[in-house]
């Protein structure tokens, strides 16, 4: 071994060092006897102070057992054998503790060389063990954890196998079964028995593996008469009972018949409940009844799964047999259920949930059962109360655990409510009643359960589009009364924001309830408006009371005329402008975009004289297109970088807050029908003066390019000016990522306006087109790595663009370029088919080239497309899906091809038998097909789309083949 490489594996080794280590570790993984030199090395006792050395001999041996094991010299063989045995017989002989990393990797190792040898070349692999047992207890842990190690190379079900691995693990374990797995079982109770009180972790490990291998050893073999009252009694030892836990909780989850399991758990658990195990107090250790709920989680599941079995089998009296062991087995659920502590209470969830699976099932209740659903919710209510240890002011991982939790706890109320939604409706509306008519003298914990019920109630009562409160009467009657009670309650004005925020998410969720009892709107707009809502001393309160106020007005605009002066008045301190100058107000830059929206909302839909609503529109885009103008100008002389970024966000924050305030127009209410389109138009003017900015330029077009979509979206040809200046400064410094922004916008205008923006389109297609070419065709930086994607990107906006002129009654945008100009542009087209390794883009090319064959395929025409049809787009038909590249079994791919198949049927149906006596006669014969593959592939083309796109994938897939 070279000392001086390998001295450098220590952590405190210097980089040339390590990277010489790091080579000599690959000469030894690649190198025939590497491994039998860190075989030497391991076992010769020269290192036994270097752990790290030691590792890396584990690790050289570990590669040549992965990959050239299997097809090695016997002698290999051999020598791997020796070497795990010697590995064995030095921990039990010198009585060295080895380190948990070096025990589990040899662990390994052991299980690497099993599953290749055993058991035709080593049939005593299990014998050689079995006897080094008798070396103490650190032999014991090393066979142990062979054992364990096996499982998860053979067993184990959350490693996934090759089908040919499951055949060998399959094969194995049959030979287990078969020579010896008596004597392992033998061994497993020998040393649980003699190590219970010397050394417990070796019992505890044993127990493990005896849970682990019980899912496909003989049942009886474990749970008999000498296993089982051992495992109880270790159910009573501190230091050996969770272990005992799982172990049984393994034993009774093993795959077994219905009625066998349901004896298997019933006769574990009457003896666990005789010997008082299941009554431990509260006090008791938390993990060791966290171990206990699970076990009776197990047991509750294990028995759903067994009554769900024998029903499906119409085994009606093994059915019943086994109903009435689950139902006994339901106190234990609620024992645990309900225990303070919630990583106790939530082991035992999913036996609530199959519990209430069952009780789907079983029409009617019995009065046990009805008692029992009574319980089970009872229970849940109160887990789901907020603890007081709850910290809402600085949430950390506790709070997570418990938010967690308590989503379980939503989980199977909503359950309940499905199983019997009439008792969940009487027992809120029980709780609400008694709770917000004293809710001042509560604990917040009940205040904040009552509402949280409440707003809960929307999901777990179904109800056709949030419509609560019509159809079911009672339903409808009892969340009226509750709806009226929190509202009339004034508890909106606790002080805890816990419960506001509560109230808040509410009224949003029963908004139909103000439809009912409009009267209410105003008591809960002050809420919005006051101390409780937008002006609360909390931030985070402000920003959700933003957000659904912005809810609570959309769904409630038409409710909303006789109070919109009023709102708006109250807004007004909300809608002022944070900039790097005033810092920020009560609402964030995030928040504030809700109220813009709120109040250009508003004023759209009201009931106000269009000179009002043009004042109050004037009134909201003033002020922000004053403190625009004042940040641009500030940020043309700042010379400080941060302060620089402050003032363009401030421009980019201002330019969205305008936005939002036109998301009252559509292109139904536009805003020339309400005569604000000035006030727009006069902002775009202002925002427009940004796009020449030296600093931050892509943050400032970002806002420009947002407000000239809403631009598009509200006006009608008055935008249009506009789009020349942008595009005019955007031409000046081309950027890939600024133009692949900027086609969106084209796109927008061209499928609004449609043959109306012909004459602009003209005007301005081949600048952005060349310009376009110009930075795709640049030289690109090779140490960017975002610089080709976003010329890829570019790229596929491109051929966006022309497709959304040729499916837009524009094309002839096209057709009325320069000659030269239009043959260079279809040159791009046809590459973008062939040469782009893009299937997105290469659908969009076929389709402008369907779409240009099926306008101008007919005849000649005078842009000489007919010939260009036969001299391009054919070959690009044939040779896009022949390309390597061109992947036959990609979804995008395929979406590709039937573009092109669509592409060959509209020439098919332009040129007819011209096309294919052109076909059959000139181009097909050059790609060396013959006469009558030619005749079948124009015969299917005749056929429907359908059917001959695929017909192309057969015959390309047999090209490629």
């Amino acid at each position: 071994m070279d000392d001086r490489a390998l001295q450098a594996l220590a952590a405190t080794a210097e980089g040339q060092s390590q990277g010489r280590a790091l080579e000599y570790f690959e000469h030894l993984k690649q190198s025939n006897d590497g491994w039998k030199l860190c075989a030497q090395a391991f076992t010769s006792g020269r290192y036994q102070s270097s752990d790290h050395v030691r590792f890396f001999c584990l690790q050289v041996i570990e590669h040549f057992l992965k990959n050239r094991f299997k097809v090695s010299v016997l002698q290999d063989h051999q020598d791997v054998r020796n070497f795990i045995l010697t590995c064995l017989q030095i921990q039990g002989e010198n009585q060295t503790q080895e380190k948990t990393f070096l025990k589990n990797k040899i662990a390994q190792i052991a299980s690497l060389a099993f599953v290749v040898d055993y058991p035709q070349q080593w049939p005593s692999f299990f014998t050689d063990l079995l006897q080094t047992l008798n070396l103490g207890h650190l032999a014991i842990d090393m066979y142990l954890r062979i054992c364990l190690a096996i499982d998860g190379e053979v067993v184990d079900r959350e490693i996934v196998h090759t089908e040919q691995e499951m055949v060998r693990n399959n094969f194995i374990k049959d030979a287990i079964r078969e020579q010896c797995v008596t004597q392992l079982t033998e061994s497993w109770y020998q040393i649980m028995t003699g190590y219970q009180e010397s050394h417990p972790e070796v019992t505890c490990m044993c127990m493990e593996v005896v849970g682990k291998y019980i899912s496909w050893v003989e049942i009886g073999l474990i749970a008999n008469d000498k296993f089982v009252p051992l495992l109880l009694s270790f159910m009573k030892m501190p230091l050996l009972r969770e272990s005992a836990c799982d172990c049984i909780h393994e034993i009774i989850s093993k795959g077994m018949e219905p009625v066998a399991k349901t004896k298997l758990v019933e006769s574990f658990t009457s003896v666990l409940e005789s010997t008082g195990v299941f009554s431990q107090s509260q006090d008791e250790d938390a993990d060791f009844l966290a171990k206990l709920s699970k076990l009776v989680n197990g047991i509750g599941i294990n028995l759903t799964g067994s009554w769900q079995k024998l029903v499906k089998a119409k085994e009606m009296e093994n059915a019943s047999m086994t109903l009435q062991a689950l139902e006994n087995k339901v106190p234990l659920m609620f024992r645990f259920l309900g225990d303070e502590d919630d990583d106790v209470s939530g082991a035992v969830t999913s036996f609530a949930q199959e519990y209430i699976s069952v009780l789907k099932q079983i029409r009617p209740h019995a009065a046990k059962q009805r008692e029992n659903i009574e319980g089970l919710l009872c229970h849940v209510i109160n887990k789901m109360k907020y603890d007081e240890s709850y910290n809402f002011e600085q949430e950390g991982e506790d709070e997570a655990m418990f938010q967690d939790y308590r989503k379980q706890m939503k989980t199977i109320f909503n359950n309940l409510a499905q199983l019997d939604g009439e008792l969940v409706l009487v027992t809120v509306h029980g709780i609400i009643t008694r709770t917000l008519v004293q809710w001042e003298s509560m604990k917040l914990a009940d205040v904040e359960i009552a509402l949280s019920l409440l707003y809960t109630l929307g999901e777990a009562l179904p109800a056709s589009n949030g419509q609560h409160f019509t159809g079911d009467l009672n339903k409808a009657t009892a969340l009226q009364e509750m709806m009226r009670l929190m509202i009339t309650s004034r508890v909106s004005c606790h002080g805890h924001s816990a419960v506001v925020l509560q109230f808040f998410e509410t009224v949003v969720r029963y908004d139909k309830f103000f439809t009912c009892e409009p009267h209410h709107i105003p008591d809960v707009l002050m809420a919005f408006m006051d101390e409780r809502g937008f002006r609360h001393s909390a931030a985070h309160v402000r920003s959700r009371a933003a957000y659904l106020f912005s809810r609570f007005i959309k769904s409630l605009r038409v409710h909303m005329q006789n109070y919109v002066e009023d709102v708006l008045k109250r807004m007004q301190e909300l809608l002022i402008l944070n900039t790097p100058d005033n810092g920020c107000h009560l609402l964030s830059n995030a928040d504030q975009l809700f109220m813009y929206e709120i109040a250009g909302s508003l004023i759209v839909s009201s009931n106000l004289v269009i000179e009002k609503k043009q004042l109050y529109i004037k009134q909201i885009l003033t002020p922000i297109v004053s403190k625009f103008e004042d940040m641009l100008t500030k940020l043309l002389v700042e010379s400080d970088q941060k302060k620089q970024l402050a003032y363009a966000q401030g421009i980019n924050n201002a330019m969205a807050l305008a936005s939002r305030a036109s998301k009252g127009f559509s292109s139904q209410k536009t805003m020339q029908q309400y005569s604000c389109t000035p006030a727009f138009t006069d902002a775009l003017k202002i925002f427009i003066q940004a796009v020449n900015v030296p600093v931050h330029r892509q943050l400032i077009q970002v806002g420009v390019r947002q407000y000239l979509h809403r631009m598009v979206v509200c006006l009608e040809e008055e935008i249009l000016p506009f789009v020349p200046l942008v595009l005019e400064n955007l031409l000046k410094q081309p950027d890939a990522k600024e133009l692949h922004d900027f086609l969106p916008l084209m796109n927008q205008l061209i499928m609004k306006f449609k043959s109306a923006i012909a004459p602009f389109l003209q005007g301005v297609f081949m600048p952005l087109v060349g310009t376009i070419y110009q930075v795709l065709n640049s030289p690109s930086d090779a140490l960017d790595p975002n610089a080709a994607d976003d010329k890829k990107m570019l790229q596929r906006s491109y051929f966006l663009f022309l497709s959304t002129i040729v499916t837009n009654d524009v094309i002839d945008v096209l057709k009325n370029q320069e000659m030269q100009n239009l043959h260079n542009l279809l040159i791009t087209v046809v590459q973008g088919a062939v040469e782009v390794p893009d299937p997105q883009s290469q659908k969009l090319c076929f389709l402008i080239l369907r779409r240009l064959v099926e306008a101008w395929g007919g005849g000649e025409d005078g842009t000489g497309f007919v010939n260009f049809m036969y001299k391009s787009i054919i070959p690009a038909c044939f040779m896009a899906p022949l390309k390597s590249t061109f992947d036959l079994r990609d979804g995008q791919s395929s979406l590709a091809l039937g573009e092109c198949a669509a592409c060959l049927k509209s020439m098919l149906a332009k040129k007819g038998e011209n096309f294919k006596t052109y076909l059959q006669a000139e181009y097909l014969p050059t790609l060396n097909l013959p006469p009558e593959l030619s005749q079948e592939f124009c015969l299917a083309m005749e056929s429907e789309i359908k059917i001959f796109r695929n017909y192309l994938k057969h015959f390309f897939s047999k090209a490629k083949s």
